[in-house]
């Protein structure tokens, strides 16, 4: 019979004779037949299965061996024993190799046929070790797939206990030698399907034996970390990631970061490679694991790798953006890289030039799943330009190609970013090691303490959250000078973008501090904050006044001649800046004007004065008078006794006579901002009338001032810019000098507000001097802090062309004073009612302590964006007229009571900040005014509001455009690159420490105090004596903070 069949396969008659031929040969086999013809029978089968020159020929060997091996199964077992089939194995067939496939699939077939025979067993031992061979050989994809299918078949052929671990090992590194050349669909089709066999292969094994799937797994590390350049293992490994369970990321991860026998370079490499298998089609998950190594470095701070990662690989990723198939894993690694790497714009530049390509693209072929995904990279897009501003070139074309798509809210945005950088991943994996130096959960920046410099630290906060004063400092174009501004620029563009928890100002505070503040001692902040505000403005003068000469030398930026003006600071202005394009900035963000007005109570003849101020110096108002104080007429009341109280005035000397409440005058408050308490650092001075003799520098002090008694109510701010405010009869000592009538006489002394800062500062005159003891000591009472302030302003024309000045301690010109002294009232003042002008409270820097020279300063602030504009009051002119001049003092039943009540129900959770040096929190707006209440000795001593109703030219026009940062315009390259250089330098210090804390990691304690919220401790506490400045023996050593 295998001599007709052997006949009829290579005959030349027709096919379909052939094939009932082939079906007879079949139905013989049924009949009898001795060893030797059915051996002789399997032969030739065999071979026309594995060297049959056409399909039909192998056709025929598979039908016939099947059959024949069916009836005559014990001849089929005797024929396919050990021997022939390790013969096959290990030597082929004939001609044929034995790695060809047909080899393979020759003896899948023979153990389907011999199964259920004895014999199979000592084949199934066989095959266990011949496959370990095989596959340690590195198998092509083809034969490798094969022999996938029958070991899946036939599970008894997969070697078992510790060999199993040795071929599964052994198996990934075969696929990791998969290669395939060809760049045809079909070829990558098939390519793929072979590797998707091998790989379920694989994680057949591990769910039968999971003991075999951790050494798996570091087969897989090992291949994709190594470092020798001549091996490239194939992206078909990622065909083993959807298979890894889910549950073990965290294991794994923590295992390879904290492993110290895996070196940089190999890290570096493996996760390349990882980012190379998001081009592998059919993979899932490779994008979750990819972003959990990415994370887990970061948790241990390796942050030179994830650098060099991202830079190498980030364009890859987004080339893979156009892949469907694996579009949605890369947009999600991407997304993560990006928002991660907050320190440079280096990345992000990198795939800028391709953006809009990529969208176009997309927008033109119109299907949802491409709109959807357009949607999810335009708000990364918006994410990282609102984060690397000032490339406007750059942006622009990006802007127009995605301008019909939705724009994230800033709110959504700053936290995507913050909830992405590095610095915010969490450290589970070190959880006893001292917590990463990153950015709070904030965003703000802290502040670092140089030695008792906290009154400083606290002053820049408060300004830096000046909104409007941030973005035009920060838009100033200040290339080529050294000035104090361009260092305040410097310190701002570092608080804004720097990725350092806290920030050394060190550069800033030499800059800044005033000659006579003795380095590491404690210093008032009201004193610092007037003094850097006053150099601020003189630099600006002069830099205006050079710039106008066009002089040919350099712009005056230099450091001698800045310290020159700062030297000069008392100098009159000769010429005036009056309009909004000749005043500096400080003038146009927190400077005010206010006049005075005398009245002689004997002749009625009147002398007013206007002068310039940046902040107003608030008394406590003795509790006797605040009954009268909105009801009582003054002018009505000429009886006044003898020292009658009179408010801290504007700091500056003037013509007029001006008396201090010794019980509430501020330790060098009442002085004019340029007259520094240099000489007498411990004498309190107040201004007076220069005219009076021997009474210049004499101080005016009442003993019998009444004293607030600690059960009466709190007193507002409202209550002591009305005693601010209120009229005062000069009388006894404090006679007015009357030209007129050439004698001392009473008088009437009444200041009006008449032109309102966009920030207005207030101070409260916390420090009086004690005359019994010769101490300063600190008024502790609580003082209520409206959330809203309308300040009253009474805008008049009457003496608009007296010339002022800026300083605050130089007089009208003589002929002006003469001028305004013959002027007789006429009522011309009343005619004018005085606007309220409502301000919202922007910060407010708090003392902790009993004493000026001692304790701790910090610093509440909120964000204030357009959503106040809301809340702007529009009040009905009614509602504004009172019945006299001194119908401008505010009464506790104002209109802003209801809308601060509106605009603290309608308040953010996390709108308000604590700058505390270092540290940066959250906290409410209830907390800043219970913040005496719960803690005695922290009092607020320097406030900041913002003036509402008001458009700065500056905010609000950009910032839409995405082209922002914060709503802050773009910075300037050489501003970026600082920070980027410090940004890079920071993110490697962090990795040099957590490296030697992780060799410590053994012997480091875990002790530690929580972190509470700011209603555990002051936020001024240094420890358990809180604020310090207790007093006492132990007093020095609480002055450090």
């Amino acid at each position: 019979m295998d001599k007709i069949l052997e006949g009829l396969v290579s005959s030349s008659h027709p096919l379909p004779l052939k094939r009932v031929i082939v079906r007879k040969v079949v139905e013989s086999a049924e009949h009898w037949l001795d060893e030797a013809q059915c051996e002789a029978m399997f032969d030739l089968t065999t071979r026309l299965i594995l060297e049959g020159q056409d399909p039909f020929q192998r056709q025929v060997g598979h039908q016939v061996l099947e059959a024949y091996a069916r009836y005559h199964r014990p001849e089929f077992e005797s024929f396919f024993n050990k021997t022939f089939v390790l013969g096959l194995l290990q030597q082929g067939y004939h001609s044929l190799d034995r790695k060809d496939v047909a080899i393979l699939d020759y003896i899948h077939n023979g153990l389907k046929l011999i199964m259920s025979c004895p014999s199979v067993l000592d084949l199934f031992s066989l095959l266990q070790v011949e496959v370990l061979r095989m596959v340690c050989e590195r198998p092509e994809p083809q034969l490798c797939a094969r022999l996938s299918d029958l070991l899946t078949d036939f599970v008894q052929c997969i070697p078992k206990g510790k060999l199993s671990i040795t071929f599964c090992q052994q198996l990934v590194r075969t696929i990791g030698h998969f290669q395939c050349v060809s760049t045809q669909e079909k070829e990558l089709r098939e390519y793929v399907s072979q590797v998707t066999k091998v790989s379920n292969l694989l994680q057949n094994i591990w769910k039968a034996e999971p003991s075999t799937l951790l050494p798996s797994l570091q087969e897989v590390f090992a291949s994709i970390s190594s470092t020798d350049a001549s091996f490239e293992p194939s992206v078909a490994l990622a065909s083993l990631v959807q298979h890894i369970p889910l549950q073990m990321i965290t294991v794994l991860i923590r295992s390879l970061t904290t492993d110290p026998n895996v070196k940089d370079a190999s890290m570096t490499q493996a996760l390349c490679r990882m980012i190379d298998w998001l081009s592998w089609p059919l993979a899932q998950h490779v994008d979750t694991w990819v972003i959990a190594l990415l994370k887990g470095l970061a948790a241990v701070q390796k942050f030179t790798i994830l650098i060099d990662v991202t830079l190498l690989k980030i364009e890859l990723v987004f080339n893979r953006l156009w892949f469907p198939l694996v579009r949605p894993g890369a947009l999600t690694v991407l997304s993560h890289m990006l928002l991660s790497f907050q320190h440079s714009p280096e990345a992000f530049h990198l795939i800028v030039p391709h953006v809009v390509n990529l969208v176009h693209s997309f927008k033109s072929d119109g299907l949802p799943s491409s709109t959807t995904f357009l949607v999810q990279l335009t708000e990364l897009i918006h994410c990282m330009m609102y984060h690397y501003s000032g490339f406007p070139d750059l942006y622009e074309p990006i802007l127009e190609a995605i301008k019909d798509f939705p724009k994230p809210s800033e709110e959504k945005i700053k936290l995507i970013l913050s909830q992405s950088a590095w610095t915010s991943q969490s450290n589970s994996l070190a959880s006893c090691l001292s917590r990463l130096s990153g950015k709070s959960e904030t965003g703000k920046t802290g502040l670092i303490n140089l030695g008792n410099t906290c009154y400083m630290n606290s002053v820049i906060q408060a300004l830096f959250m000046a909104t409007d004063f941030r973005r035009q400092v920060l838009s100033l174009n200040l290339n080529g000078c050294n000035s104090l501004m361009k260092k305040l620029q410097h310190l701002f563009a570092f608080l804004a973008h720097t990725q350092r928890e806290a920030y050394a100002p060190r550069i800033f505070f030499e800059a800044s501090r005033p000659p006579w503040f003795t380095p590491r001692s404690q210093q008032d902040c009201s004193e610092y904050l007037r003094f850097l505000l006053d150099r601020l403005h003189e630099e600006e003068k002069i830099l205006k006044v050079q710039s106008s000469h066009k002089l040919s030398e350099s712009l005056g930026c230099s450091e001698t001649s800045l310290q020159e003006v700062a030297n000069k600071a008392a100098v009159p202005t000769e010429t005036p800046c009056t309009s909004d394009s000749e005043k500096t900035l400080i003038e146009k963000m927190f400077g005010g004007k206010l006049q005075t007005h005398i009245c002689c109570l004997n002749c009625r003849s009147t002398s007013q004065k206007v002068e310039a101020f940046t902040d107003l110096s608030l008394a406590f108002c003795p509790s006797s008078s605040m009954e009268n104080l909105s009801f009582q007429d003054p002018a009505s009341s000429p009886s006044t006794q003898d020292g009658g109280l009179m408010q801290a005035s504007v700091p500056g000397p003037s013509k007029e006579p001006g008396v201090c409440n010794p019980s509430t005058a501020a330790f060098a408050s009442c002085s004019a901002v340029n007259e520094r308490m240099v000489d007498s650092p411990d004498e309190l001075r107040c201004s007076e009338d220069t005219s009076v003799p021997n009474d210049s520098s004499k101080m005016l002090v009442n003993k019998d001032v009444p004293q607030k008694p600690g059960g009466e109510t709190t007193s507002s701010v409202t209550d002591l810019l009305n005693y601010f405010l209120a009229p005062e009869i000069l009388t006894g000592d404090n006679q007015y000098y009357c030209e007129n009538c050439a004698s001392l006489q009473n008088a009437e002394k009444t200041m009006q507000i008449t032109e309102e800062p966009e920030y207005l500062i207030l101070t409260l005159l916390r420090f009086s001097y004690d005359q019994k003891y010769h101490v300063r000591r600190k008024i502790l009472d609580n003082v209520s802090l409206p959330l809203v302030l309308e300040l009253p302003v009474k805008r008049t024309t009457s003496f608009s062309s007296l010339s002022e000045s800026w300083s605050l301690d130089v007089d009208f010109t003589d002929i002006s004073e003469n001028l305004a002294k013959k002027l007789k009232p006429s009522g011309t003042e009343e005619a004018f009612s005085p606007k309220l002008v409502p301000y919202i409270l922007s910060s407010v820097v708090v003392h902790s302590g009993v004493s000026s020279e001692s304790g701790h300063y910090y610093s509440y602030a909120r964000n204030i964006t357009g959503t106040e504009s809301s809340y702007r009051m529009c009040h009905q002119p009614e509602t504004l007229a009172l019945a006299s001049s001194q119908s401008h003092l505010l009464g506790r039943d104002s209109p802003s009571a209801v809308i601060e009540q509106d605009l603290e129900n309608k308040e953010m959770s996390k709108e308000w900040f604590l700058f505390n040096d270092s540290r940066v929190t959250f906290t409410s707006f209830q907390s800043v005014q219970k913040i005496t209440s719960r803690f005695p000795k922290d009092t607020a001593y320097v406030l900041l509001y913002k003036k509402q109703n008001s458009t700065n030219g500056l905010s609000g026009n950009n910032s839409t455009t995405g082209l922002w940062v914060n709503g802050d315009p773009p910075l300037q390259k050489e501003l970026m690159d600082a920070i980027t250089k410090d940004n890079k330098l920071y993110l490697q210090e962090q990795e040099l420490n957590a490296r030697a804390r992780a060799l410590q990691a053994a012997s480091a304690s875990c002790s530690f105090r929580p972190n509470g919220f700011d209603d555990n401790d002051p936020p001024g506490s240094c420890g358990p004596t809180g604020g310090g400045g207790g007093g006492g023996f132990n007093t020095v050593g609480r002055l450090v903070f």
